[in-house]
């Protein structure tokens, strides 16, 4: 009777939670969840934390990896790493600056860690002392402050999660410094007495958009834990947007689902764009040099036009670009990161058209040289041209609306053009707005 009733209690901790089962949602009821989310297009993610604060060096030398994983990568014990916790004081941080640099650059929302696998915490949690406003000598509620920033600005406000935590005694690997490679046979406690709490502190105390996790890996974490979870949160917030890795449904770095019915409302590719289109919603999440958190030593910055072509491309295919900065353990967004937003911001003033709120097609691109997306309504084709054209360009894959006008977006005049033999030749403009690429919107639709 005493085995029965545990595992009665069992049952309760894991599902009872879940007063309406969210996992088989109409799809009606989830476009209309999904639609701020899939018209927004373009995020910014934000990986802060105290490993701003080692900047990728430890021991007097640099490490190998990606800043944020410092602990990890370089075996550092939990007091030894406490004490990056201890100087973290960004006193040059200031919300509003960091919301206008993201706006200006035409993004939608801001998913930022709210706690990384370190299991710092940026905000003020009554769950744990590990957190911005006890064990940090900045007592400043980060998340509040980017939370009512955003809100000011009409930018949605959203949070990253670590499933495992290398800092927290039952999540944490009881063998070496392994982390998450060794179960922990204590994580159930982690999981209902600190995990589902601090997420129920998240969104009632700030409201985010989407929750966005990871970590998910981890031996303990299971597809069973993970529908639990999404249910338990999504009867907190109805609303709410959880991508796939809350269970482990993901396939590897390519980030889609691996089976069907998998818990999670979208995709998360990894440093990676998709071949193609996909029949479900994907955010590629990519950084614009080669780590998360900041690194002192990683000057391998992505260009202004790598980054403007790769939201052409993902866009075209029907995704989201989830594009990531690593702010300074003083708390600046990094000099090469706001130059290169600031240029994206320049592009999207012109062609944002092309980019929010539109749809792939099913032959989204021609050549190398031309990525399509249509406008909402489907009346409209945008072809967006990747390489500078010349005196004119010759476009074979749109049917085009007899009469109707071709106009190249930031320029007033209509484009003198000809469609005959199935072939639309359009003459281009002297000057040609803005740089990077062009977009030409056409009536017609894409053969």
């Amino acid at each position: 009777m005493r085995s029965m009733f545990l595992a009665m209690l069992l049952f309760v901790s894991m599902f009872g939670n879940a007063q309406k089962n969210y996992l088989n949602e109409p799809k009606d009821v989830k476009d209309q969840r999904m639609k701020w989310w899939r018209d927004a297009t373009f995020g910014m993610f934000i990986h802060w934390g105290a490993y701003a604060v080692p900047a990728g060096e430890y021991q007097g030398k640099t490490v190998k990896g990606v800043g944020e994983w410092i602990m990890h990568s370089s075996n550092i014990p939990v007091p030894e790493y406490e004490k990056f916790v201890a100087s973290f004081n960004p006193e040059k941080f200031n919300a509003k600056e960091w919301v206008a640099i993201a706006k200006n650059a035409g993004i939608k929302y801001i998913v930022i860690t709210s706690k990384h696998h370190d299991g710092f915490c940026l905000w003020d949690s009554k769950v744990t002392n590990y957190d911005i406003m006890d064990a940090a000598p900045f007592k400043r509620d980060i998340l509040k402050e980017l939370s009512d920033a955003c809100k000011e600005a009409g930018v949605k406000m959203c949070f990253y999660h670590s499933i495992m935590d290398w800092h927290q005694p039952d999540a944490e690997s009881k063998k070496s410094y392994a982390h998450q490679n060794t179960a922990n046979p204590d994580f159930a406690r982690y999981r209902e007495q600190y995990l589902k709490p601090q997420l129920k502190e998240l969104i009632e105390k700030y409201d985010p958009a989407v929750l966005w996790f990871d970590g998910e890996w981890i031996p303990e974490w299971t597809e069973e834990q993970g529908k639990d979870l999404y249910n338990f949160l999504r009867n907190l917030k109805p609303d709410l947007i959880i991508n796939n890795r809350v269970g482990k449904g993901r396939s590897g770095m390519q980030g889609m689902n691996k089976y069907k019915d998998a818990a999670g409302d979208f995709g998360t590719p990894e440093q990676e764009i998709l071949e193609g289109t996909a029949d479900s919603d994907w955010e590629s999440c990519m950084t614009m040099n080669d780590t998360w958190g900041f690194m002192k030593a990683d000057k391998n910055w992505k260009s202004s036009e790598n980054l403007i072509h790769n939201l052409i491309d993902i866009a075209a295919k029907g995704g989201n670009y989830l594009l990531n900065v690593g702010p300074t353990g003083e708390g600046l967004i990094p000099d090469a990161s706001v130059e290169r937003l600031k240029e994206m911001g320049e592009w999207i003033n012109i062609n944002g058209e092309a980019i929010y709120a539109t749809n792939s097609a099913k032959h989204y691109k021609e050549g190398d040289n031309i990525k399509y997306t249509l406008s909402s309504d489907g009346r409209y084709v945008y072809a967006i041209i990747i390489k500078a054209p010349g005196e004119s360009i010759d476009i074979k894959q749109i049917d085009i609306v007899p009469g109707s006008k071709v106009h190249m977006l930031g320029v007033k005049k209509a484009m003198k053009y000809s469609a005959q033999d199935g072939v639309v030749h359009v003459k281009m403009p002297k000057e040609l707005p803005g740089k990077y690429a062009w977009v030409l919107k056409v009536e017609g639709i894409v053969k």
